[in-house]
């Protein structure tokens, strides 16, 4: 197609514009989340995500004053919070498996919580699809020592006929950055062979 020999940007040999990835290309597994052996229900959880922001890292900026000038050296990081929309159904899974991970950071009625991060929190990963019917993965992120830090069960009004939605912000102590398969797929609960991700969309 001319579009792509001929409208690109001149580098090297060759000026062809590549495929873009899509934004509405994407999968979100989750393991662990709620307490372990709930592989059916988190894959409820990844067939309800309506969007979910990619990580973002910022550097503390160190200065040092020297003779003549000043030296910039990266500090600490800090991993931004992502926020995650569900589309909450009628099965209510996903506001079970919510409430069950809430529940495993604070128990509200008995007024206890964990004594480590280790008892509660869980990991997840955020997959770019290349669109095809058995999906490759082009890139993903694993995020680890995941947890909810705020979570927003919308509202109910008369007025309209939208549909109920759940936004959560998650807090993770890392994240990593990789392209091509995932791992993920082969460590998580689910992948006992009673579900293929390939095929059970």
């Amino acid at each position: 197609m001319a579009v792509l020999t001929k409208f690109g940007v001149p580098a090297g040999t060759s000026s062809e514009t590549l495929m873009p990835k899509l934004v509405y290309r994407f999968r979100v597994l989750f393991n662990d989340l709620g307490g372990p052996n709930n592989g059916d229900e988190l894959l409820v959880l990844t067939r309800q995500v309506i969007s979910v922001t990619r990580p973002v890292i910022t550097h503390d900026e160190m200065q040092l004053d020297v003779y003549n000038s000043r030296i910039f050296l990266a500090g600490k990081h800090t991993w931004d919070p992502i926020t995650i929309q569900f589309r909450d159904d009628v099965s209510s899974v996903i506001i079970k498996r919510l409430d069950e991970q809430l529940q495993r950071q604070i128990d509200h009625s008995q007024q206890s919580g964990a004594t480590s991060g280790s008892q509660y929190k869980f990991q997840m990963s955020i997959e770019t699809l290349d669109g095809s019917d058995t999906p490759g993965v082009l890139d993903f992120w694993t995020l680890e020592g995941c947890y909810l830090s705020n979570v927003q069960y919308g509202e109910s009004n008369y007025a309209t006929s939208d549909q109920q939605m759940v936004t959560a912000t998650i807090r993770y102590d890392n994240a990593q950055h990789g392209s091509g398969e995932n791992n993920f797929l082969a460590t998580t609960p689910f992948r006992d062979g009673s579900v293929d991700l390939a095929t059970d969309q």
